[in-house]
């Protein structure tokens, strides 16, 4: 987790009222540069956005500019949510602001972030940045195996808010076994971006786990209880 994780984004009203400004200071890049010298190899940032009728597509732009110009092992590719459908449908990609990781060979990671990655979730989308770059799901023995047997299809949705302390816990956890096996996506999603979901799940709280749309999870669980549950959902 990074630390003095204040300073990016803590408040969601910093966002608007920074406007055109940059988002990181000049200390804080110093410190994300040196986060991601820790990459061993490339990643690749696909972002889907749009002018009209996207709350903080503009800024999250600006965000993953600002972060993929901190590293030559980071790269950025941009695309028009409704001009370049068939781009958004090869990725999964039904809504916006959307992030995307892509390993060295351009496979896709199976993670997405939908919604700007502010507050605490910076630091989320930092570590699964590090994470893709040098192969490391951080699963090992017999959790490890459990999540390779999986050979049916996962979709686990990790609903948040910006300055929920526990969520990036729950976004990781997903993240890493999307990494660990590809037959398992996750999405970290901005609550308060999509009001329709939410009110779809039932979001009271946050963080909140949704599995393959029927099961769920309340709050930042152990690894091993996430993936019970996963298994219950597969029966």
């Amino acid at each position: 987790m990074i630390e003095n994780i204040d300073r990016f984004f803590t408040k969601r009203f910093l966002i608007v009222k920074k406007g055109e400004e940059m988002f990181l200071k000049d200390e804080d890049k110093k410190f994300v540069r040196e986060k991601l010298s820790e990459m061993s190899d490339k990643v690749k940032i696909v972002f889907f956005t749009q002018q009209l009728e996207c709350s903080f597509c503009k800024e999250t732009h600006q965000l993953l500019e600002e972060l993929t110009g901190l590293s030559d092992k980071l790269s950025l590719e941009t695309y028009n949510f409704q001009i370049d459908k068939k781009i958004a449908e090869e990725y999964g990609v039904n809504k916006i602001p959307a992030v995307v990781l892509l390993r060295k060979d351009g496979t896709d990671t199976g993670i997405k972030f939908y919604g700007i990655p502010s507050g605490y979730e910076f630091s989320s989308l930092l570590e699964d940045i590090i994470d893709t770059a040098n192969e490391d799901h951080g699963f090992s023995g017999d959790i490890l195996k459990d999540i390779e047997s999986i050979d049916k299809p996962i979709h686990i949705q990790v609903f948040i808010t910006p300055t929920c302390p526990y969520c990036p816990s729950a976004v990781r956890t997903a993240h890493r076994l999307a990494l660990a096996n590809k037959n398992i996506t996750a999405d970290m999603v901005e609550t308060t971006e999509f009001p329709y979901l939410s009110q779809k799940y039932s979001i009271r709280g946050v963080p909140k786990s949704v599995i393959n749309e029927k099961w769920s999870l309340e709050g930042a669980v152990p690894e091993q209880m996430f993936l019970e549950k996963i298994n219950e959902s597969l029966k």
